[in-house]
């Protein structure tokens, strides 16, 4: 496979990947599969290529506090998630998780207009939506089950936020 063939394979799963849900495939008249298409496609499969393409994980930051934002941001960013927005109550980070179509919400338990808790359920309530990880200044002991019937994936601690723990509780 030449170095332009994998550079279009790459180019092409990253558009794919990078549209809302709500966009992809909107028009099924113009994919074009044809036999070049499947050697292609074939190649970067036996070649291991497709290891090459994944793409950051796409983090949706629902907090508050601006500060915590703007850490969360940089601890994220710099262990390889992509944050694509931030919201400061629970309906914006119901609005934005539905406009943006994030692989994670890192939801605070505690927000102004509703807790992080029925938020999560909310989501779950929708069907599909992105994996939810609640974060607090207080332990998970504090909250019970609370975590577990919201229908989020888990919790960490804001002092112990860091890519490590978020990739451990994505698996």
């Amino acid at each position: 496979m030449s170095p332009r063939d994998v550079a279009g394979v790459k180019a092409h799963a990253y558009s794919i990947r990078r549209k809302p849900a709500s966009q992809e495939r909107a028009d099924p008249s113009r994919v074009v599969v044809n036999a070049e298409t499947v050697r292609v496609a074939v190649l970067a499969l036996d070649s291991g290529l497709c290891e090459d393409l994944s793409m950051p994980v796409t983090v949706l930051i629902a907090d508050d506090h601006p500060s915590f934002r703007a850490s969360a941001r940089a601890i994220l960013e710099a262990d390889g998630f992509e944050v694509i927005g931030e919201a400061a109550d629970g309906a914006s980070a119901l609005a934005k998780a539905h406009e943006l179509a994030p692989d994670v919400l890192l939801l605070d338990v505690q927000l102004p207009d509703m807790d992080g808790f029925a938020v999560s359920s909310r989501l779950r309530q929708n069907g599909s939506g992105p994996v939810v990880v609640l974060v607090s200044s207080r332990d998970a002991c504090d909250y019970g089950t609370l975590v577990e019937e919201s229908g989020a994936r888990g919790f960490i601690p804001k002092d112990e936020l860091s890519g490590a723990a978020l990739g451990n509780l994505l698996g």
